[in-house]
């Protein structure tokens, strides 16, 4: 009761000063916006679900100066994180994580390098992005005892299948006849795509009945065709690699069908090779056989993706060169390409935007930007990160939960695309990059936990 004039008096104040604004037809959605914002308060971790939900949506307002829905919904639930603190209704010990000290090695690193740094306009935009990173870490971190993952596995793959539909039904969300589904780059569209896709297949395969595994087909279909249409001979690649290592991991499982079972897949198989050709968009085989000529060299290829590539891995060993310790500074890789003659002569259009290009290396761009310790320093976050799921599994393996086993595994491969495609991409401050830090952090604290309740004589 004690809160009912304070919360009335702000209520007429924000209604005040929405009337007496250029936009005036937002008032009525105060109190709405009051309800959700309490609703989030006793529930954030639905919050966070919707934070990843509308990541696969965030091409639709890119570059927007104004207020979006996922920057209110950011400042909502890190308000709502810290005033938790504050009132001890949170405790600190929900931040706990083995990432601790490289993270914040990093960070001195990066804050090192940002005093030292070559363009203070680029540097400033850069470490605008990596706030964000860095607020969905603490917010997942500190949230993600209330959240439950088999939902956020659902989520992330109806969102992120959804996001192929309005693509595969339409040309206008191409870019030079590649896919890019509600985003604006093909590979970045392939990155989700290869992110949903474990943890799709994991709903699939848990699915408890056929006809629930038939309807998580559906959403595999889209999230294949996606990376079809999407012309990203990195996703392609990617995805081979985690089919191969769910096929490991499911190994026993395999070797328990039935010969005819694998009579079906041979057959299968002798059907879908000879059309894949015929399926597959002419772009992508093109660019799929344009990999064949690397065998000629770098200079005998006439791929331009390909051609940059190595030329961006130039630039990047000059800068450290020059840099080792603290790198030219966050976010400047663009600015220094921008200097050499690359950039010219790989440019598509002669404009600005295509003569500063990033590194499409996040590993190469934290090294050169940043410098060698802080580089080092990130790609322990990531390799970390692999290990702890790797230490999730392996301990739920022991247990014989195949439940959590199952969580530990699917997530450990979405974070392995996400590795992946960090050599393949710039994108040091993306969501579920960060997301999947502080989710690897809390899959191993509850091993652990798990772990250190057993009785001695039974532990592993």
């Amino acid at each position: 009761m004690a809160l009912v004039l304070p919360l009335t008096l702000l209520v007429g104040l924000a209604c005040l000063l929405l009337l007496a604004s250029p936009h005036p037809y937002l008032a009525p959605l105060v109190i709405p916006g009051l309800a959700g914002l309490i609703l989030l308060y006793r529930q954030p971790a639905w919050g966070l679900l919707i934070l990843f939900a509308m990541v696969p949506l965030e091409g639709l307002v890119a570059g927007s100066p104004g207020i979006t829905a996922s920057k209110l919904l950011g400042a909502a639930m890190i308000a709502i994180l810290v005033l938790q603190l504050l009132l001890k209704q949170l405790p600190p010990a929900r931040l706990r994580s083995n990432l601790w000290p490289l993270l914040l090695g990093f960070i001195v690193c990066y804050l090192l390098s940002f005093a030292c740094t070559d363009s203070l306009e680029w540097s400033l935009r850069d470490l605008r992005y990596l706030s964000v990173g860095l607020a969905i870490f603490l917010l997942t971190l500190a949230f993600s005892r209330d959240l439950d993952l088999m939902l956020l596995a659902k989520v992330v793959t109806l969102s992120v299948a959804a996001s192929c539909v309005p693509t595969l039904l339409s040309d206008a969300r191409q870019v030079d006849a590649r896919a890019v589904g509600l985003l604006a780059d093909p590979n970045y569209f392939a990155l989700l795509l290869c992110i949903a896709f474990p943890l799709g297949l994991m709903l699939l395969l848990r699915a408890p009945r056929w006809p629930h595994r038939l309807l998580w087909l559906l959403p595999q279909g889209l999230l294949l065709a996606g990376l079809m249409r999407s012309g990203s001979r990195s996703g392609l690649l990617v995805l081979l690699l985690i089919l191969a290592l769910a096929a490991w991991h499911y190994r026993a499982d395999i070797r328990r069908l039935l010969p005819r079972h694998f009579g079906w897949l041979i057959l299968a198989l002798a059907v879908a090779v000879p059309l894949a050709p015929a399926l597959l968009p002419d772009s992508f085989v093109q660019r799929l056989e344009a990999l064949t000529s690397l065998k000629a060299g770098a200079r005998g290829h006439v791929d331009p993706s390909l051609s940059r590539r190595t030329a961006y891995l130039m630039v990047g060993a000059g800068i450290i060169q020059e840099n080792p310790l603290l790198g030219s500074g966050p976010g400047t890789f663009p600015v220094h390409y921008g200097r050499t003659g690359y950039s010219p002569a790989f440019a598509d259009l002669p404009v600005p935007e295509e003569l500063l290009r990033a590194a499409h290396n996040t590993y190469l761009g934290m090294l050169s930007e940043i410098g060698l310790p802080g580089g080092l320093l990130f790609i322990g976050l990531v390799v970390l990160s692999l290990r702890n799921f790797q230490y999730a599994r392996r301990h739920w393996l022991s247990r014989g939960d195949p439940q959590r086993t199952a969580l530990a595994t699917h997530l450990g491969l979405a974070c392995v695309a996400l590795a992946c495609f960090l050599a393949f991409l710039s994108i040091p401050s993306h969501k579920y990059l960060w997301a999947m830090f502080a989710l690897s952090s809390w899959v191993r604290l509850q091993a652990r936990e798990d772990k250190d309740d057993l009785p001695s004589e039974v532990r592993p």
